[in-house]
């Protein structure tokens, strides 16, 4: 059968019928699949002092709705640059909150800090100069080993927004202590617990206080990495530096310590259950049908986070308890 010919009006089709056919096509509303409105991610630096900006994130999962935009990243800006610190979700998010600095200043980003290795917090890495990308050792290498899995995970959560994004390791090592960078003092805080390293920033200039995952404010701590007994201890430390606010790694920014007691409460309430589980020899189906209680109830991904966590963490606590070698 031989195929059918391309025909010119009132030769194969009647003319009617292929006006009809183009009306009909006309009808159907353009969705483009990539524009780039559906992919804007409203970054709004809010300024809390004089020279340093946060882009507050949702309280939320990773989802196709908020493309990954559930992380606070912030900037600061000194007399000859501005230090970025984290850069969110994806190349998108990179490059909005680029775009974002460069609305507020027209000085160069000099230094972008990634406080550790969780992908809401690097995977923007691309958006920026390589030279200006840093982080602690322990950090990069936990980027190199594990960012390929984390952005596999993240093209599945995100969908589109994730368009073109990959793997930024930063090749800068830092190290606490103080540094100028841009013409502003930083104090670089070496901690852990949440990850293998997290990194605090304080700008003394402001006292403002960079604490990253090590507190979450309003939203219960993801724990994917975490060493608790390590974690409170940082917690610890974060108390009895003088700071004037906190910029928390998810939640609202806050004057006070009270984001830490929170975080420290809920995660003492999560190792003593999972402790007291394992003790009593409960079984993971058993661990996971436990409520949350509702001094915690109120927390932004209670239910899920304590899941994962249970998911995360439980085995070890069963191990311990029957006095089997780590």
């Amino acid at each position: 059968m031989n195929p059918p010919s391309l025909c010119p009006i009132g030769v194969g089709w009647p003319a009617r019928a292929l006006l009809a056919l183009l009306i009909s096509l006309l009808s159907i509303p353009f969705s483009p699949a990539a524009s780039a409105a559906e992919f804007d991610y409203r970054l709004a630096p809010r300024r809390i002092a004089d020279g340093v900006y946060v882009l507050i994130g949702r309280t939320e999962d990773f989802s196709l709705a908020n493309g990954g935009n559930i992380v606070n990243t912030g900037f600061v800006v000194g007399t000859q640059g501005v230090v970025a610190i984290d850069t969110g979700s994806s190349r998108r998010y990179g490059e909005q909150m680029r775009a974002a600095i460069a609305r507020i200043t027209p000085l160069p980003v000099v230094l972008v800090i990634n406080t550790h290795h969780h992908p809401d917090h690097f995977l923007g890495n691309q958006a920026f100069a390589a030279d200006t990308l840093a982080a602690l050792p322990e950090t990069i290498r936990a980027i190199e080993a594990e960012g390929p899995g984390f952005l596999d995970n993240m093209y599945r959560l995100n969908g589109d927004w994730m368009r073109a994004t990959e793997v930024v390791v930063p090749r800068r090592a830092l190290a606490a202590g103080r540094i100028n960078a841009g013409g502003r003092e930083l104090e670089l805080i070496a901690l852990g617990g949440h990850t293998v390293a997290d990194l605090v920033v304080l700008d003394h200039a402001s006292g403002t206080l960079f604490t990253a995952d090590l507190v979450f404010n309003g939203r219960a701590p993801t724990t994917p990495h975490a060493d608790i007994t390590q974690w409170l201890q940082a917690l610890d430390r974060l108390e009895q530096i003088s700071f004037r606010q906190l910029v928390p790694g998810h939640g609202e920014v806050a004057a006070d310590t009270a984001p830490i007691a929170d975080t420290r409460r809920y995660l003492r309430w999560l190792a003593q259950t999972i402790r007291d589980g394992a003790e009593q020899g409960l079984d993971m189906t058993e661990m996971l049908a436990l409520p949350v209680p509702a001094t915690h109830a109120e927390l932004a991904e209670v239910a899920s986070e304590y899941r994962r966590s249970i998911t995360h963490l439980y085995p070890a606590a069963e191990r311990a308890a029957l006095g089997v070698p780590r």
